[in-house]
């Protein structure tokens, strides 16, 4: 599930394969930019802002893409069969000499102005892994709106950029409190640690190939796709319940012994999760 460390992750990669290289090969598979052609252009650099990609190309070009669920770029050395899914599901293409970067099933793409990336990602909240982190900024964001549970106040980007379903629940779970927990009944000093506690786990994961928030090995997630196993720290058994503003339902994981705050009653929550998309 892509979030803000994993984006990280993968524009390093991209920004490694691609950057000051000239680009010898590109396929833009989505109809509004099926007829793009970049080839003979530099790449300038990778960047990553909250889940969103921007590569910049010579030219004043930026290539947008967006991860959401199940989209992934994969680098390939030329010659090397790609591994990424089927080629149906491909949908960019951008080479040199050496390498290739290959975007599957990527459901936001786009090719824009440079000046013009405002447009997509101006309406972000401080980007937990970017240059504009501002945590008084992302807190006065989030206590914008006191009534709104605190899971979906995490969420949304425009508060603060690069939190995801995993990082939600593992972050209520070290407040202590649930996702449902309207954001206003928040005891003062666990929302005043709140955005620089977000900003630690997503640095700390950024560089690792697996997430962790607890710092134990084998048991990566304190409860995030845990139920019903027992909770790390008192063995109680995790839930699980979908929450959402009505257009779109996540499934979110909390302890009902060491998280307070309200929760959907039993017969409303599950103890086995459903899928669902982002």
């Amino acid at each position: 599930m892509p979030e803000g460390d994993t984006v990280w992750q993968a524009a390093r990669r991209l920004h490694v394969a691609l950057a000051g290289r000239v680009l010898t090969r590109s396929d833009l598979r989505v109809p509004r930019f099926a007829t793009a052609d970049l080839t003979g252009r530099t790449v300038l650099d990778v960047t990553p802002h909250g889940k969103h990609l921007l590569a910049r190309i010579e030219g004043g070009l930026t290539l947008h893409s967006h991860l959401k669920m199940d989209g992934s770029w994969k680098v390939f050395a030329n010659g090397r069969r790609w591994t990424g899914g089927p080629s149906h599901q491909i949908r960019a293409i951008l080479g040199n000499t050496d390498l290739t970067a290959v975007g599957y099933r990527l459901p936001v793409l786009e090719l824009m102005r440079t000046a013009d990336e405002q447009r997509v990602v101006g309406h972000l909240g401080p980007d937990l892994l970017g240059p504009d982190w501002d945590p008084e900024q992302a807190l006065a964001n989030l206590l914008a709106d006191p009534a709104r549970p605190l899971g979906e106040a995490l969420l949304d980007q425009r508060n603060l950029a690069g939190i995801g379903n995993v990082y939600k629940s593992e972050l209520c779970f070290l407040l202590g409190v649930t996702p449902w927990l309207p954001v206003g009944a928040l005891p003062a000093d666990r929302a005043a640690k709140l955005p620089e506690l977000a900003k630690r786990l997503l640095e700390a994961n950024r560089e690792r190939p697996v997430r962790t928030t607890t710092g134990s090995r084998g048991q990566d997630l304190f409860v995030y796709g845990r139920a019903p196993r027992p909770c790390l720290r008192c063995r109680t058994s995790i839930r699980v319940a979908e929450q959402g503003d009505g257009s779109r339902e996540r499934p979110t994981y909390w302890c009902p012994h060491c998280q307070t705050g309200p929760a959907p009653s039993a017969s409303r929550s599950s103890r086995t999760p459903r899928r669902t998309t982002n």
